[in-house]
């Protein structure tokens, strides 16, 4: 047969292997052969990668789109032309816009202004609050990939739920087969430091990092897995910051609960020093942790099995938002959140440059169990015959530095700028369609798709060990 594209002399990743002998038949946006090159057939379009890695499309299912209502921070355009360039296929949009994604009409809203804007395929998230508890039937039916409940102070004030409203919801979740993710902060704590700090005059940006202290977060898994343990219901735990933590997974995990968490690559990559590096630049919700535990992070979370998949937490803002022009003045004037779809890929191939994580783990992690956790396995996150032909295609060679100035996202303001990175996103292949190539955008707004979300309860182990 003739194929529509041809991907042929790649190192070929997936959680199973890195295969250098296979080739990839592409038709009508699916794949359609995987083989030795010389079973193969002829193609319109032949793509010799000359030696590059090609992934199953990296997912990211942390990203905050902020369209509706906050399209001066970020737009549909503008975030998935960010992803498209980073290496992401497919991403899953929070629900903290205005108005609120917690309606089966603010869904149907999402999807309509995403259809006619993004340029890489996506899923969202409905926010669950005291207003909405009980409607999670309706939401699913809707079509979302799962829910956001925000327990902790962030962007937006979205009050959560409380908990007889959470474990009801929890219940209907898990009858409607869908997973309930956490900003896993206790919202008590932080306002009783936040308060403390203030008092004391600390204004420094280090201050904000430690007026949300680890208990925060641990208290909040904590309490979160039980609940879930008794509704039996599939939770997450969005942007785990700690080792604490993720040791805390590891044992709800042990015990039976159907529990899965994502980190960040800034929680990977830096430490709370960012804070006296970079000031307010590097300021976020959990924040940076110590180095302690960064390193118990890695241990427990990345090769424990504390964490099931990577994430961004892409949270764009103004400079005058983030106060960029003074970025270690007073802390409390700034907002937290910066972006992170443009420097994501480059992050985590430099990690396995220097063996801190292999590549199949890398690509599991990446692309395989966001695509499990959150219903779009195997139609994404998969390499397999007949499932869509998303790629990401990265040289393993190329050193480069992440530069604010060539963001294609609305904000400019990152830690990452100026960071040195080991490997680079070349290449963003979505439904057999070359998105981003030479460093330009290669389809119009709107050629992303809304992805259908199935079954969210996947509770397969998650991989750990460098070498795994």
């Amino acid at each position: 047969m003739v194929f529509d594209s041809k991907f042929e002399n790649g190192r070929v990743v997936t959680p199973d292997g890195v295969q250098t002998d296979v080739s990839i038949g592409v038709s009508d946006g699916t794949i359609a052969a995987v083989g030795e090159p010389a079973e193969l057939g002829s193609a319109d379009r032949v793509i010799d990668l000359d030696g590059q890695y090609l992934l199953p499309g990296v997912i990211d299912c942390h990203v905050h789109v902020r369209e509706p209502g906050y399209e001066h921070k970020e737009d549909w355009s503008t975030a998935t032309a960010a992803a498209a360039a980073g290496g992401v296929t497919t991403l899953i949009a929070m629900p903290n816009t205005d108005p609120m994604i917690d309606s089966p009409e603010t869904i149907e809203q999402v999807f309509e202004i995403a259809d006619g804007s993004a340029h890489v395929d996506f899923q969202s998230y409905a926010v669950l609050t005291s207003d909405n508890y009980d409607q999670v039937e309706p939401l699913a039916e809707a079509g979302v990939a799962g829910f956001k409940v925000f327990l902790g102070t962030t962007f937006g004030e979205i009050e959560p739920p409380d908990d007889g409203e959470l474990y009801a919801a929890m219940q209907d979740a898990a009858a409607a087969k869908r997973r309930i993710g956490f900003h896993e902060e206790n919202d008590e704590i932080l306002k009783h430091f936040e308060a403390k700090f203030k008092a004391e005059g600390h204004n420094d940006p280090i201050a904000h990092s430690h007026s949300r202290p680890v208990v925060a977060e641990a208290e909040a898994v904590s309490r979160i897995m039980l609940l879930a343990d008794h509704a039996e219901c599939p939770v997450h735990m969005f942007h785990l910051s700690s080792g604490t933590g993720a040791e805390l997974v590891v044992r709800g995990k042990e015990d039976g609960v159907n529990v899965t968490a994502e980190t960040c690559p800034h929680y990977l990559w830096f430490t709370e020093e960012v804070m006296n590096e970079k000031g307010n630049v590097a300021r976020v919700q959990p924040p940076i942790r110590n180095a302690d535990e960064r390193e118990r992070l890695w241990e427990t979370g990345i090769y424990g099995g504390g964490v099931d998949c990577i994430a961004t937490d892409h949270a764009p803002h103004t400079d005058e938002e983030k106060n960029i022009g003074d970025p270690f003045d007073d802390t409390w004037k700034s907002i937290s959140g910066f972006v992170g779809l443009e420097s994501e890929v480059g992050a985590m191939a430099t990690f396995a440059s220097e063996g801190r994580i292999s590549l199949e783990q890398w690509a599991y992690m990446h692309s395989t169990r966001p695509a499990q956790i959150w219903g779009l396995y195997p139609q994404k996150g998969s390499l397999q015959v007949g499932t869509d032909a998303d790629f990401t295609i990265v040289d393993p060679d190329t050193e480069w530095v992440a530069k604010k100035e060539d963001l294609r996202s609305k904000s400019k303001t990152t830690p990452f700028n100026d960071e040195e990175f080991v490997g680079k996103p070349t290449m963003t292949v979505v439904r057999g369609a070359v998105t981003y190539e030479d460093g330009e955008i290669q389809v119009e707004e709107g050629f992303g798709e809304v992805v259908l979300a199935g079954d969210t309860t996947s509770n397969a182990k998650p991989r750990g060990g460098p070498g795994n």
